[in-house]
């Protein structure tokens, strides 16, 4: 088995034909690592007892979490009848932790009145990144949606008044508001809100086998659920919706519920 930077995958993927009993693959095994690879077509793969689809032609996509812990294990059991089975030793991180305190209560909760809404808009986009699209549309590769100055990075966690709060899952992008928004790479919309309490308006496209991008705190969204979309279509401008202090984009990652980070998956910013 090997390992690959992302940035050569459309460059070696033509010459991918894992033989029997045989798994490649491109990616970081680092928390918040996505990768890519290639089977022979019909191998069944296992990910800590998780199933994870390969596709007619043996391809397949996994990720790991924020904070996943440091051995994964990893399962094949190849057409003619052979198997794998071995540890991936998943490098730790070190993230940004800011402490907050003495914050007056209101800036460290949401008021009670708007937390059955939090709970309603939570399961809707829970519900769009379950949806199960059978393509894999991440094979056209990545691009960043904007372009410009970093202001927010995954994995950096605040603590207010002595109470962590949810990691930053994304990596924000500043650009003033009506800046296009691409589409990172092809896939399909699964959700496509004009108001979310805390993340504005958001989208989600699914670039296959359950492997989404959210865009959020958008202006104007242009596009609509159930809707193709290639990469580098603009899908929507920048915002300051929903929880902000001034207008970004926050774009974040998921394979199934691990949380990607997606600067590990583009050429770095221009």
């Amino acid at each position: 088995m090997r390992g690959f930077g992302w940035g050569f995958l459309l460059l070696l993927w033509p010459l991918w034909a894992a033989g029997a009993g045989e798994l490649r693959w491109q990616g970081q095994l680092t928390q918040g690592g996505l990768i890519v690879g290639q089977a022979p077509p019909g191998t069944r793969l296992e990910l800590d007892g998780q199933a994870v689809p390969v596709t007619p032609e043996g391809v397949f996509v996994f990720g790991f979490n924020r904070d996943a812990p440091p051995v994964a294990q990893l399962r094949a059991m190849f057409p003619d009848g052979s198997r794998d089975e071995r540890p991936l030793a998943i490098s730790s991180r070190q993230y940004d932790i800011q402490r907050l305190d003495g914050l007056p209560p209101s800036k460290v909760a949401p008021p009670p009145a708007v937390l059955e809404r939090i709970r309603r808009e939570n399961a809707r986009v829970v519900a769009a990144r379950r949806e199960e699209i059978p393509r894999a549309y991440f094979l056209s590769g990545f691009v960043w949606p904007v372009t410009g100055r970093i202001s927010g990075v995954y994995g950096s966690q605040r603590i207010l008044n002595g109470e962590p709060r949810q990691p930053h899952y994304g990596v924000d992008v500043a650009r003033p508001v009506g800046t296009p928004v691409r589409a990172p790479a092809d896939g399909i919309v699964t959700l496509a809100e004009p108001d979310l309490y805390y993340s504005g308006a958001t989208l989600i496209i699914d670039h296959g086998y359950r492997l989404s991008s959210t865009l959020m705190h958008l202006d104007r969204i242009h596009v609509r659920v159930g809707q193709a979309v290639r990469k580098g279509d603009v899908v929507a401008t920048v915002g300051k919706s929903g929880r902000v202090t001034g207008p970004h984009l926050d774009w974040r990652m998921n394979w199934r519920e691990a949380r990607i980070d997606p600067a590990l998956i583009v050429p770095p910013m221009p």
